[in-house]
């Protein structure tokens, strides 16, 4: 085999195994050559065959890339793949927000500025609980939106819901202790709890949210409830405001602790939403969770605590021993664009344009025949399905289709099979036709 062809099939390995990701820029000729021990005329012909087979990219003065539009599991002998690895979402990927609705250049505008003023002492480390002025945002914004008052020492800033929940047991809990967890509910947590000696405890859920009579007929004692009362995660519900005094009350006498997940309380469609658990929270018991990911972009990795006021030294003491992880640079940006109407003006852009999109694809679904679960918020949506819907999301997914299987979200629970998927990043009713229609041909 011709040395050029021998580095041709190197490299083609690198990329099948993920070493050399889409996007990655490859060394010049030159540097190469010298690197390797051969001649430029070499690996010119190697960059040659593979930007033919079309592995590689070249962009002009910048440089040869590895093609952004390749699969990282591609084999050798396998046509080029155009759904790979990218920033592009996958139809109906969930966790994502709308990206095309971001201001970006709002934000690029508002970070600018904050560069341009910063002085020496923003380069220092940040308070471990997070930056004063997003704080203080996220209070008035919690007052005004939310009903919940607060004051910015009961604010604590994490990178994430699950630094969020990590904070807080280390804080509170003791090895042994038991936490209710919906049933249905948020898959991807349940191993942060273990992982901190915490028992999962799963309570059922119903069209009134969590049976909280089940609750503290099956584990008075539990020392936490985690649960998500604005809109249910799967399936939607909002947990009822008898439900919620019978919560309050169950963790006033037990001397429990709730955890308020508001993770896309912003988000409503139809009525009028019951107030947070936090703002009727007289007892003292309510820790409140909320995040930015859903109302901005994930990638900002920031989310935040409100904790009764009587823990804030305890969690003090916990964050100063991991520290706000968020750049002071991200959080002061945030502030700014909180504090300048940035993000009430996202947020009701956000509003309209979900309200259309829901209605693209529930329409788009209920045409190819699928049962759409009704919803009065959120960015999900429920759809059912009669058999093994574990198997049904197995052929969607190896379409293309991010939906998840219901069924997966259960620890002990049985009940119908169902699709989940999110339709935020559905941008017209053509494309919504089209993901629903590619979805039954899926499943068939």
């Amino acid at each position: 085999m011709p040395r050029y062809q021998q580095i041709a099939r190197q490299l083609k390995t690198a990329i099948e195994q993920g070493e050399l990701k889409p996007g990655a820029r490859l060394p010049s000729s030159r540097t190469w050559s010298q690197e390797l021990g051969v001649s430029r005329s070499t690996v010119e012909n190697t960059y040659a065959e593979l930007v033919a087979q079309g592995w590689l990219e070249r962009r002009g003065q910048a440089g040869t890339f590895v093609s952004g539009r390749l699969h990282p599991q591609q084999t050798p002998t396998s046509p080029v793949v155009f759904a790979g690895e990218s920033h592009t979402p996958q139809p109906f990927q969930m966790g994502l927000p709308a990206l095309d609705l971001f201001p970006r250049e709002v934000w690029a505008r508002v970070m600018g500025r904050r560069l341009r003023t910063q002085t020496r002492f923003d380069l220092a480390l940040g308070d471990v609980c997070g930056e004063a002025a997003l704080r203080e945002a996220i209070v008035d914004y919690l007052r005004i939106s939310r009903s919940i008052e607060c004051v910015p020492e009961q604010v604590f800033i994490t990178s994430g819901y699950a630094s969020s929940v990590m904070l807080i047991l280390r804080s509170l809990a003791q090895p042994g202790d038991g936490m209710w967890m919906e049933d249905p509910g948020f898959p991807l947590i349940r191993p942060i709890i273990e992982r901190e000696g915490v028992r999962l405890l799963p309570v059922a859920v119903d069209k009134d949210g969590l049976d909280v009579a089940a609750g503290t007929g099956d584990y008075p004692d539990a020392r936490f409830a985690l649960l998500t009362p604005a809109h249910q995660s799967p399936l939607g519900t909002a947990l009822s405001l008898t439900r919620r005094h019978q919560l309050l009350a169950w963790a006033d006498a037990a001397r429990s602790w709730i955890i308020e997940d508001d993770y896309d309380s912003e988000f409503r469609y139809q009525g009028k939403p019951l107030p947070p658990l936090k703002s009727l929270d007289a007892p003292q018991r309510v820790i409140y969770a909320g995040t930015f990911s859903k109302s901005l972009f994930p990638a900002l990795r920031t989310a935040w605590l409100v904790v009764p006021v009587d823990q804030v030294a305890r969690f003090r003491q916990q964050a100063a021993l991991i520290a706000c992880t968020v750049p002071v640079l991200w959080q002061l940006t945030l502030a700014d664009f909180m504090r300048d109407g940035h993000f009430w003006r996202h947020l009701k852009k956000m509003r309209q344009h979900y309200a259309g999109r829901r209605q693209w694809i529930a329409q788009a679904l209920t045409e190819q025949g699928f049962k759409v679960a009704p919803q009065e918020g959120g960015i999900q949506l429920v759809i059912w399905v009669d058999g093994d819907d574990v198997a049904l999301v197995r052929k969607a997914n190896k379409a293309g289709l991010a939906v998840q299987a219901l069924s997966c979200w259960r620890i002990k629970s049985t009940g119908q099979g169902g699709m989940l998927l999110s339709f935020t990043n559905i941008t017209s009713a053509e494309m919504a036709e089209q993901v629903a229609r590619q979805l039954r041909q899926a499943i068939v």
